[in-house]
């Protein structure tokens, strides 16, 4: 699925779980600001008419401000770029709906994990 880092600690880094968005629909959303600043993504996130996009711009500010209130980083909040972001397959919720002749169809209704991971510019140079 997505690439882990070991050098993300809690607080550069947000997550969310079993977010009832398709996994194959946020991708879609996280592939848009990959690797953007901070400040880029939010724009491009408020702009973007996907129901995940809302789900990941509060993810990105979470982030933001774990980094704010860590003691572990002294970064400057305007040299922040998005340096990973993955979103990872949830449990999948199965519902059936009856269909003609007594059959029935499974309905797989999916979740997702997001992982938004934030570095500092400057840090990497």
């Amino acid at each position: 699925m997505g690439k882990q880092s070991n050098k993300a600690s809690s607080a550069n880094k947000a997550t969310q779980k079993l977010v009832r968005i398709a996994p194959q629909k946020v991708r879609l959303v996280v592939d848009l600001i990959r690797g953007k600043g901070v400040d880029e993504a939010l724009n491009i996130l408020q702009f973007t008419a996907k129901r995940a996009a809302p789900v990941v711009s509060k993810l990105v500010e979470n982030a933001m401000n774990n980094i704010e209130r860590s003691d572990a980083f002294d970064w400057d909040i305007d040299d922040l770029y998005v340096s990973e972001v993955y979103v990872d397959e949830g449990p999948t919720l199965r519902r059936f709906k009856p269909r003609a002749q007594g059959r029935a169809t499974r309905i797989n209704k999916r979740t997702s994990h997001i992982t938004v991971v934030l570095e500092s510019r400057k840090a990497d140079a």
